[in-house]
């Protein structure tokens, strides 16, 4: 079972379309995987057709040790694809849990347990919500990796490098083993030369962090929330659905030689 948590402390960044969009893909290729949706906003689970009033149990009761993985997993249209929904309750997470020990292991620990006593998930993916709170720390500190969704805009390099500080500093502090998966830019519009310059410069900054996929600007992905569907179920051909196809599959060819190289 490999975690990896979908980070960005900026908002309106492409964060949690990829979550969905990626977790839809990895599905879609028989990986059996889980999307547990810790921002209080609930879009990723919005985004999969989980309505609110059937979010009986969802990560805020994770958090607060009050469910399992397992309890708290919900099944999506999407065959292998399951989601722990998030609901409002989130919001005052952090003031309740501020005062106990081990507060950044919540969902580290839950599971833990769960791939102790059923690991049957290939991938688990955490859609953060967009800060640097307890939430994210807990994401950053259950995971093995960050993957990075970078929107293709002037201030860009900025927001990453106050990120990668917060990774640095969990891993120091909270989970030794945390690295950065990769960096996947979103929103690229070709015909924008900015976006093109900040492409360049990120790569020439992070390197191989950076994936070969680029993730374009799409009409089509911007609708499918709307329907309670991923982009690659409500299109699969469009732009958008073939580039987060081609996103996992870099994910998974990254995952092999990792493996490989230990």
């Amino acid at each position: 079972m490999r975690v990896i948590t979908i980070a960005n402390q900026k908002g309106g960044v492409g964060k949690t379309t990829t979550a969905i969009n990626l977790a839809t893909a990895l599905a879609a290729v028989g990986k059996r995987t889980l999307l547990i949706d810790l921002d209080p906003q609930g879009n990723a689970s919005t985004g999969l057709g989980i309505d609110r009033a059937d979010r009986d149990v969802s990560s805020y009761d994770v958090i607060l040790e009050q469910a399992s993985i397992t309890r708290a997993s919900v099944e999506t249209a999407v065959p292998n694809l399951f989601i722990i929904p998030s609901t409002l309750d989130l919001l005052g997470v952090e003031m309740e849990i501020a005062g106990s020990s081990g507060r950044a292991y919540r969902l580290r620990d839950a599971l833990h347990f769960h791939s102790v006593e059923d690991a049957h998930y290939d991938f688990v993916l955490i859609d953060c919500p967009p800060s640097l709170n307890l939430l994210t720390i807990n994401a950053m500190a259950a995971a093995d990796s960050i993957l990075v969704p970078l929107q293709c805009e002037f201030f860009a390099l900025e927001g990453l490098s106050q990120l990668l500080e917060t990774v640095e500093q969990v891993r120091d502090t909270l989970n030794p083993s945390l690295h950065l998966h990769g960096i996947v830019l979103t929103m690229y519009d070709g015909r924008n030369n900015l976006a093109a310059q900040v492409v360049k410069d990120v790569r020439a900054y992070m390197g191989e962090h950076v994936y070969e996929t680029i993730i374009p600007r799409n009409v089509r992905v911007s609708e499918a929330p709307s329907f309670g569907k991923p982009a690659i179920l409500y299109d699969m051909k469009c732009s958008g659905s073939q580039a987060y196809i081609r996103l996992a599959s870099e994910i998974i060819q990254r995952e092999r030689q990792g493996r490989a190289a230990a």
